[in-house]
């Protein structure tokens, strides 16, 4: 359903495994500025990342990769696809806080769009973000997705406020 990895020049997309718990703990799952607009707090101990790595891992519908530089295999961030329902991805992504700036995310954004929308039974490859988040709706115009409109009291962002939050929904279709 998803593939084994993707590749772009700076990264490599790979299945996430229990080995990287600890570098995804030290390179940003503890960083409140990296976690502010995600759906889960900061992690405190070595024990949340390792649950999480756990819950990815087991996940059905969905596939967690690291993304690693090409070069050197370091752990710079995360990407999920989803697929719910068999014509449409969707995705969610973190970046460690050293790596922001340097078009990385749009270039593993822009590979995950690419390879989605080669599938052909796949028609919608889309995402959201919070609406303050202008990072990543950024990141998303970039690659050629589009705004579709506002999700209102769509997703949780416990580290902005303790009720839903509006979400900007970008796609793009084929």
């Amino acid at each position: 359903m998803f593939p084994e990895t993707l590749q772009t020049s700076r990264l490599r997309f790979r299945p996430i495994g229990p080995a990287d718990a600890g570098p995804i703990f030290d390179g940003y799952a503890q960083d409140p500025v990296v976690s502010r607009f995600l759906t889960w707090r900061p992690h405190a101990e070595i024990g949340e990342t390792e649950a999480y790595v756990a819950r990815a891992m087991a996940a059905l519908s969905s596939r967690t990769y690291v993304l690693a530089g090409r070069d050197d295999g370091r752990v710079l961030g995360a990407f999920d696809l989803v697929r719910a329902v068999p014509w449409h991805i969707s995705y969610g992504y973190v970046l460690a806080r050293a790596e922001w700036g340097k078009g990385l995310m749009t270039e593993a954004l822009a590979e995950a769009a690419r390879w989605a929308l080669g599938q052909s039974d796949v028609w919608r490859f889309g995402g959201v973000c919070d609406v303050e988040n202008g990072a990543s709706a950024r990141v998303m115009e970039k690659v050629g997705l589009s705004r579709e409109g506002v999700l209102r009291r769509w997703a949780m962002h416990p580290n902005v406020s303790a009720a839903p939050r509006d979400c900007f929904s970008y796609a793009v279709v084929r």
